[in-house]
């Protein structure tokens, strides 16, 4: 049994729905799975001002804040943010700046891994933070799991990202075809990783 961490951003929940899929999905694979979040850092003043995100941060207090270790523990795993001018939510990134220690103790490389957004607008800028997590998951020496186009009918209703799951969720929470998508890709990973775990343990 593989152990997938799902580790994401959301500001007003629509990155954390699909956070929520990519776990069902890892779960139904028979994966042990934790659910992490980046921690805030926004101002709490501007968080306030904002009806739905001050009421998404109250509503997700018990979800545990991302460590490290829960990548170390980990076999795969997802990590994801909405799109801020191009690029992940800083709040993923202040993430990734602290594994630099199990990045240098090689304990990153190997496994497989993903990325999911969501943007308001349909060119907002999906693709490139997609990439920009890759350019991360190339320098732990990951194994990058994009969604490309393995069930085309599911990819297409999704929006048709080959480089992984993404929402416009400007007229409303991600849709069920995207739920779809990540509950699949959520499963991909997780049986991609127990496939992995024979080879990474020959490589220690």
């Amino acid at each position: 049994m593989s152990r997938i961490a799902v580790i994401y951003y959301s500001s007003t929940g629509s990155t954390y729905r699909i956070a929520e899929a990519f776990v069902e999905g890892a779960a139904e694979a028979g994966a042990e799975v934790r659910l992490r979040r980046a921690g805030e850092l926004a101002p709490q003043g501007v968080i306030d001002a904002n009806e739905a995100w001050s009421s998404h941060l109250a509503e997700t207090r018990h979800i545990e804040v991302a460590t490290p270790e829960d990548l170390v523990w980990a076999d795969g795993f997802a990590l994801g943010a909405p799109t801020r001018f191009g690029q992940p939510a800083s709040q993923l990134k202040q993430f990734i700046d602290t594994t630099s220690g199990p990045w240098a103790a090689g304990q990153l490389a190997g496994k497989p891994a993903s990325a999911f957004t969501s943007t308001t607008e349909r060119h907002g800028g999906q693709e490139s933070t997609l990439l920009s997590l890759h350019h991360t998951l190339f320098h732990w020496g990951s194994v990058i799991v994009p969604t490309g186009y393995v069930d085309y009918q599911l990819s297409h209703a999704a929006g048709g990202n080959p480089y992984g799951v993404s929402a416009i969720t400007g007229d409303g929470a991600p849709d069920e075809h995207v739920l779809a998508l990540a509950r699949f890709q959520g499963r991909r990973l997780a049986e991609l990783a127990d496939a992995l775990k024979p080879a990474e343990a020959a490589l220690a």
